[in-house]
């Protein structure tokens, strides 16, 4: 009771094994279909598993009510758009308590699209996009400007060489 608590605290989901265990194997190529493409019509999938479109409905209706599935998304190429500078920034805090305000500053940041809290060297690292160096230097100065930032140190990426998530989702639902 008490880690549960801590959990709620800080905000936190466990994964409950209970949600797990009612996925049964159409539940699973199901899913393994959605996560080649998101877009594929349940007709599609009904086919594919020799099932009714209304079965797979109900089936991805079932698992998003369970929080299996939320939502789906649309991968977009930041460099066709003018966006290919990314960097990667850790944000050292002055008192870790501050630690979900300063998240609540950088969620204003449109620019910031990931931020992590974190042990280690800094409190939060968060990931950003700029169209180039100045934009990426007024991005960096903005995070900076957060009132509880103390410095920030940033890591410039030269290629993003993995980034792969299907083969995560695929590798779970197989060892299940």
């Amino acid at each position: 009771m008490k880690m549960r608590k801590t959990l709620k605290k800080f905000n936190i989901l466990a994964i409950n094994p209970n949600k797990m265990q009612k996925l049964d194997k159409i539940d699973r190529k199901i899913l393994d279909i959605l996560i080649d493409n998101t877009r594929t019509p349940f007709t599609d999938i009904a086919k594919r598993l020799l099932i009714s479109a209304g079965t797979v409905h109900v089936r991805v209706k079932k698992m998003e009510d369970l929080g299996i599935i939320k939502g789906s998304s649309l991968t977009l190429d930041y460099n066709m758009l003018g966006y290919n500078f990314i960097a990667y920034i850790g944000v050292l805090i002055d008192r870790s308590r501050r630690t979900y305000e300063i998240i609540e500053e950088l969620k204003k940041k449109p620019y910031v699209t990931v931020a992590h809290i974190t042990t280690g060297k800094y409190n939060i690292f968060c990931k950003i996009r700029a169209k180039g160096t100045e934009h990426a230097r007024e991005i960096i100065f903005s995070i900076d400007d957060v009132e509880g930032v103390l410095r920030t140190e940033t890591m410039i990426s030269l290629e993003e060489s993995i980034n792969d998530k299907k083969r995560l989702m695929k590798s779970i639902f197989q060892k299940l």
